[in-house]
């Protein structure tokens, strides 16, 4: 038995805390594939993006797991845990590999995590043959059979659909969208887009249409900047993430366009607006989770957090402890009616209700399997010495 994860620069408390979650982890004796009732240890395989451009997000996404098992004894639902952590990298190509020796080789009983949109339709026949239940925690597209899927974050046009009104009401004119050019860009533009052009606005971009910037391989955004200028664009609306969010925030802040209001979904997130500097100062973000939300459960999880880590959580962190704790509550409910196999796990999943979270309390629609959940307004202003993601107001409940 042991507790898989990516070397990781040494930083004090965060390195010892890995080391005790790790300990108590490898207590566990036993290994047995899905469904072996004989074996009271839950094998969970988690698929982050911990190279590439998604770094940022993957490795939040496996801090936040790691940070639910460190602070309830290594255990989800009274079982040993054992965490495999798998490689997603950029996508697809590196994601199937990474999940199929997690499910087909070391016999996990649930897959999670995964960055990329692409890389969950890539994987689900796999999970689908293993019969496992596939809990998502970080956006994801709308999928048909879903009799096992399930996401502790968001659909992918969620997003722009929640900040579509405040925009269409604040901005006085047309408004350029830009993303990346694979399916979690089209989703995240796509939601605000339709949904701004629902409301009657018009967006800015040549024939009304969204621009696409090559992924990953664009790093030079300045071309497109240039573009912007040349239209009546009052603001701009655009969904990057991780190395790509660094590179348009600074590269926007010394553009022609620097004047015109940012309004994005991702582009100051996690541990990349530190990096972007001032050049982050004023943009607007819609996401289901702030740091600064006032409740019992973020008081909780922002402090054991910022006890391992040198910055504030994240809503990618947040949904990976979410997926965590579904699990844990899920766990035990299985076991309290009779066997813990992956069928019963996923039954009980469906059953759970309503989630205390940090973002606030949620629970899972039945139409899509996703979070009924608030989104929030924030904007980086000045917190202490440091930039942060404040929350500024309520956007809309969205999910189902």
């Amino acid at each position: 038995m042991f507790f898989e994860t990516r070397p990781r620069p040494s930083r004090g408390p965060r390195l010892a805390g890995a080391a005790a979650l790790a300990l108590a982890l490898t207590a566990a004796t036993g290994c047995g594939g899905p469904g072996d009732a004989s074996d009271d240890t839950l094998k969970v395989g988690l698929v982050a993006s911990l190279s590439g451009t998604y770094k940022p997000v993957g490795t939040e996404l496996r801090d936040g797991f790691e940070l639910y098992l460190k602070t309830h004894g290594g255990k989800l639902g009274g079982r040993k845990a054992e965490l495999l952590v798998a490689d997603e990298g950029d996508g697809p190509p590196t994601a199937v590999p990474a999940a199929t020796k997690l499910v087909k080789k070391d016999k996990v009983d649930v897959l999670t995590g995964f960055v990329s949109g692409g890389s969950v339709n890539a994987v689900l026949p796999l999970v689908e043959q293993a019969g496992i239940p596939f809990l998502g925690s970080n956006a994801r597209p709308a999928i048909k059979n879903l009799d096992r899927v399930w996401t502790t974050s968001f659909l992918s046009d969620e997003p722009g659909r929640a900040i579509a009104p405040y925009v269409k009401e604040k901005v006085d004119g047309p408004v350029y969208a830009i993303g990346p050019d694979y399916q979690g860009g089209y989703d995240e533009l796509r939601g605000f887009t339709d949904e701004f052009k629902r409301l009657g606005g018009k967006l800015a971009n040549p024939g009304g249409k969204t621009t696409w910037t090559p992924f990953p391989k664009t790093t030079n955004f300045l071309p497109y900047l240039s573009e912007i200028a040349r239209t009546d664009a009052k603001a701009v609306y655009c969904f990057y993430a991780g190395k790509a969010a660094i590179d348009f925030a600074k590269q926007y802040a010394q553009s022609d366009v620097a004047d015109l209001p940012l309004y994005t979904a991702f582009v100051t997130e996690g541990s990349v607006l530190q990096a972007q500097g001032a050049a982050a100062k004023g943009i607007y973000s819609v996401l289901n989770y702030a740091a600064d939300l006032d409740n019992e459960a973020n008081r909780g999880f922002v402090a054991d957090w910022t006890a391992q880590h040198d910055s504030q959580p994240t809503t990618y962190a947040m949904s990976s402890y979410d997926a965590a704790a579904v699990l844990d509550k899920a766990v035990a409910d299985a076991a309290k009616k009779g066997e813990v196999t992956p069928e019963t796990v996923n039954r009980a999943i469906g059953g759970l209700g309503q989630i205390d979270s940090p973002r606030g309390a949620w629970e899972f629609g039945e139409k899509a399997h996703s979070p009924v959940q608030t989104w929030y307004l924030r904007q980086v202003r000045p917190d202490g010495e440091r930039l942060a993601n404040v929350m500024v107001e309520d956007l809309a409940t969205l999910g189902g």
